[in-house]
């Protein structure tokens, strides 16, 4: 299965909200990008991500005066028995808030102990990226 197809299927097959991905996923493809990276790399093509302007808006909208970028690697299971998984890049997307007594930017991730368990989904955590290749543009004068 191309990349491409398997992408447009994604929404489908993990069952997510659109848009918005639970916790504990989001913690699963940050430690797969965080084990992979260093060798990761070598063997994955990623230049960058298409991002559609109306989801980081909308991200925006719900209060938070910055927004945090974390990197991470999906992994979907082949289709056939014998194929191996697809891997694809995924930037993941939080509203943030200054807080002057810590004096960090804190994320505005609905959390354990705030009455959602780390399983549970949540619709403040978002993957609206679609990596590039192939969503690039050839022409671009950062494509070098």
């Amino acid at each position: 299965m191309s990349k491409e197809n398997t992408l447009g299927k994604l929404s489908e097959k993990v069952g997510f909200a659109i848009n918005s991905i639970p916790l504990k996923t989001a913690q699963k493809w940050a430690k797969r990008w965080t084990q992979k990276e260093g060798k990761y790399n070598k063997h994955h093509e990623l230049n960058a991500f298409l991002i559609p302007a109306v989801d980081l808006r909308e991200l925006l909208e719900e209060g938070g005066t910055h927004v945090r970028a974390y990197i991470g690697v999906q992994k979907v299971k082949a289709e056939q028995e014998g194929d191996k998984p697809t891997y694809i890049e995924k930037l993941m997307f939080v509203g943030t808030k200054y807080n002057p007594e810590t004096k960090i930017y804190e994320d505005l991730i609905t959390t354990p102990g705030k009455g959602v368990s780390v399983g549970e989904d949540a619709d403040d955590i978002y993957d609206f990226t679609k990596p590039c290749p192939p969503y690039n543009d050839p022409n671009s004068p950062l494509e070098v």
